[in-house]
């Protein structure tokens, strides 16, 4: 599978490193980039990535402002927060916007290919040291609709770290079919993104933080 990229980053080099660097894996499509929010929201519109790489701290519309607005436009996209510092605020703030999930710039190039890749599969991927820290900042949504069981048994897949791929296995169905599954979730949840509603799942109890 090929995954369609585009790099938002406010400074020219920072965006020509990573696109050299993305551009060796034979997986990677680098479709664009964008220099701030703004351009961001154009690109993904133009473009349509499978994995936006976000920047947080940039002019005319910062990452997370930007973050929101795709997610409420493109629920299907996965946002990746990139942030040169794991400050509380942004940190949060970029989840509750809808990203998948957040790395620093100074990450190992090896874990930098592994996150984007699990993003693409619908990867929920958290410490439970951030996982700890967001479900105290966090405002977790108050179910109004019930769930369905088989809804309920892929929240409890994808809260434990699983991508489409593998709970399409363990269920019996088709990826199509787990995709369609979230749809509905994050909708009935109220929710923009994967990672809410993984939060979700450990807040009721469906998986534990370990």
């Amino acid at each position: 599978m090929t995954v369609r990229i585009l790099i938002v980053d406010d400074h020219s080099v920072v965006r020509q490193g990573l696109r050299m660097f993305l551009g060796l894996e034979p997986t990677f499509e680098i479709v664009g980039e964008a220099a701030n929010g703004i351009e961001a929201i154009e690109r993904v519109k133009e473009l349509g990535p499978d994995v936006v790489l976000m920047d947080l701290l940039m002019p005319e519309m910062d990452g997370i402002a930007a973050t929101e607005i795709i997610k409420r436009q493109y629920p299907d996209i996965e946002v990746l927060a990139l942030t040169s510092v794991l400050e509380d605020n942004a940190v949060i703030g970029v989840v509750r916007a809808g990203a998948i999930g957040y790395l620093l710039k100074d990450a190992e190039a090896d874990e930098l290919i592994r996150v984007i890749k699990a993003a693409a599969e619908g990867q929920v991927q958290l410490s439970p040291k951030a996982a700890e820290r967001l479900m105290r900042e966090v405002r977790l949504p108050q179910s109004t609709e019930k769930l369905t069981d088989r809804e309920t048994e892929v929240l409890r897949q994808l809260a434990d770290g699983k991508a489409n791929k593998e709970i399409a296995q363990l269920l019996h169905i088709g990826e199509t079919t787990v995709k369609t599954h979230v749809s509905n979730i994050l909708m009935k949840l109220g929710v923009p993104s994967r990672t809410q509603a993984a939060l979700y799942a450990v807040r009721i109890g469906l998986v534990s933080m370990d």
